[in-house]
């Protein structure tokens, strides 16, 4: 079993990326949540060049992934599963459930870390929010984000199944939760108890500071429950809220992947603390204009 699930990894996780890709912007086609902005086609291709690059560059750097590590865990004998027995099932259904609790730390950390927010921010600064924002993230934090899965890893000892199930269902939620996509109020409601759905996880996404810095799930929404950081719906509204970030709003620079590349080394975009959580008044958030007015004033420029 673990030398077919090390052999068709990466197929396994290509065939369910195209699959759901494909499921999710069909149903962007038909039930849209909010207009676009720039045009798809110009967005996907930077969107998905940024993608393509990370892929590439991952597989250069480490070729067997995280399943490899997992692997290499299962040999050496590293790790709570690899030392002490428990059924198979149980293990699965552990491992997958503590390294998505991993992920939404390794979030928070994102935004509450000046520096590593200047990484995320690549992921924010997108000016629109659908199937391939999912997937925008820059390559210093793709290589950051898979050596915190690997220490994860080395610490837990998940099977190699876990990993692969693992890696699969947060590619998906990413581009289902990410997905411009309009779901029947009651289905959301339901649905967000048990996966984070597109209206959870786009409040995340406001130009507004104390909406974005909620609901960092992408796989599973309790975590944002139990820490205190659910959020259920945006202030104005789905179709009222401003999506990306406040001090960026050039599509020459934001839409563009040599802009995207380029995004976290430039000095004017200000600093974005976690503890950001309150609303100044009326007009911030509600509009991107308003918002780098009062920026540009608490940072003196």
């Amino acid at each position: 079993m673990s030398t077919f699930v090390l052999a068709y990894e990466p197929i396994i996780r290509l065939a369910a990326f195209l699959l759901v890709f494909a499921a999710v912007a069909g149903g962007e086609r038909l039930a849209p949540r909010r207009p676009l902005q720039l045009s798809r086609l110009r967005r996907w291709v930077h969107n998905l060049g940024l993608t393509a690059l990370n892929v590439l560059l991952l597989r250069l750097l480490f070729p067997a992934a995280a399943v490899g590590v997992a692997a290499w865990a299962a040999a050496q004998q590293w790790g709570w599963f690899n030392v002490v027995e428990a059924p198979a099932g149980l293990a699965i259904v552990v491992s997958v459930v503590l390294l998505d609790l991993v992920i939404y730390l390794q979030h928070v950390l994102f935004h509450a870390v000046p520096l590593l927010w200047r990484l995320h921010r690549v992921h924010h600064a997108d000016l629109d929010f659908d199937v391939t924002t999912g997937a925008r993230f820059h390559p210093i934090e793709i290589l950051l984000s898979m050596l915190i899965k690997f220490a994860a890893i080395l610490l837990l000892g998940p099977p190699l199944v876990a990993v692969v199930i693992f890696e699969v269902l947060l590619n998906a939620t990413a581009m289902f939760n990410h997905g411009n996509l309009r779901l029947p109020p009651r289905l959301d409601h339901w649905l967000r108890w048990v996966v984070v759905t597109p209206d959870m996880h786009r409040v995340h996404h406001s130009v507004a500071d104390d909406e974005a810095n909620s609901n960092f799930g992408f796989n599973l929404p309790w975590w944002d429950r139990l820490f205190g950081t659910y959020r259920d719906q945006p202030r104005g509204g789905h179709q009222g809220m401003t999506i990306g970030i406040h001090t960026c709003r050039d599509p020459r620079i934001v839409a563009r992947l040599p802009g995207m590349l380029w995004l976290p080394f430039r000095r004017e975009l200000g600093t974005y603390p976690l503890n950001r959580r309150s609303w100044a008044g009326p007009g911030e958030g509600r509009g991107p204009q308003r918002v780098v007015e009062q920026e540009k004033g608490r940072d003196g420029r």
